[in-house]
């Protein structure tokens, strides 16, 4: 009962205080030139992607259609974590009121649980193309393709209602300081000065369930087609059915090495420098290397850009 008449006397925090990317008022300019082009390369990029998969009808397959989704994603992604980054490296540590910094929370976990299911649903795609092409048309059928993109947004924002919801409801007394240029779970978690135990469990569980459980996806459609392509007959078949897949492959092992380093873990993060390394990877890298990486080798790609660059 004293306690919590302690916890109920406390003023609860009613804003939080970004520390940013860096302290140093001599890198900061450096750092906010360097960041805002790849913040503006990034929407180029993924906004060209969108464009291309819209505008030519050769692009209208399945694969392009979870590309379309994922370019149009990362702008959103990107777009949630960027500003505050850029305000931080702009003015030095900013101050974020506890609703807006709840806001960004909500859409920072959704949009990364959606691209977890995307990435899933891509792999799921290459495993049909390659090692079932005969029932190809029929597993990926437009309704199918439409399902799997609108269950992957769906799920993102339902685990997000979850996660923001607990993560709100916890009482923030001081300090109000977060090691971070965004408003992220394990600085919050270790802000709280109550018991976090549910709260981290949802966050395990939710883990467990988004970011293993896709990744179990890609790794079991990727082993099926490992096996398939050294099954092929001709070494050029093996290289072509490989193009294609090279290129998610690469994207998922860079977006999974550093997301599920950070989240699936039911403890708090101590390392809070090494964390915002790990989030500018995933946060600000993989966006804008994402359309580089499926169109550097992709030639359908290559002939629609082609086309649309010779019309204008």
């Amino acid at each position: 009962m004293e306690i919590s008449l302690e916890l109920g006397n406390m003023t609860r925090v009613q804003e939080f205080v970004l520390l940013g990317l860096s302290t140093s008022p001599e890198t900061r300019e450096v750092l906010f030139a360097v960041f805002l082009t790849l913040y503006l390369l990034t929407l180029l990029e993924n906004a060209l992607i969108v464009f291309l998969v819209c505008s030519h009808t050769e692009l209208h397959k399945p694969m392009y259609f979870f590309l379309g989704n994922l370019s149009c994603l990362e702008m959103c992604y990107v777009s949630v974590t960027m500003p505050s980054l850029l305000a931080g490296l702009w003015t030095g540590p900013c101050h974020v009121p506890f609703p807006a910094c709840m806001t960004q929370l909500f859409f920072f976990i959704a949009l990364i649980c959606t691209e977890c299911t995307l990435l899933a649903s891509m792999a799921y795609d290459r495993y049909v193309a390659i090692c079932r092409p005969l029932h190809y048309p029929l597993l990926m059928r437009p309704q199918v393709c439409l399902g799997l993109a609108g269950t992957s947004w769906l799920g993102g924002l339902l685990v997000s209602v979850a996660k923001t919801t607990c993560i709100a409801s916890l009482s923030y007394c001081g300090p109000n300081v977060l090691n971070q240029f965004f408003c992220d779970v394990s600085p919050l978690l270790n802000l709280s000065c109550t018991h976090v135990a549910l709260t981290e469990l949802v966050d395990f569980l939710s883990a467990i369930v988004i970011f293993c459980g896709t990744l179990l996806v890609a790794l079991a459609s990727y082993s099926a087609i490992g096996v398939t392509v050294l099954r092929m007959p001709s070494a050029a078949t093996r290289r072509k059915a490989f193009s294609t897949c090279a290129s998610h492959l690469v994207v998922v092992g860079i977006f999974y090495s550093a997301a599920l380093f950070i989240y699936c873990r039911p403890s708090r993060i101590r390392s809070m420098d090494l964390n915002k390394v790990l989030s500018v990877i995933y946060t600000v890298a993989t966006p804008m290397c994402n359309p580089v990486i499926y169109c550097l080798r992709n030639r359908e790609v290559h002939e629609a850009l082609f086309r649309t660059l010779h019309w204008t």
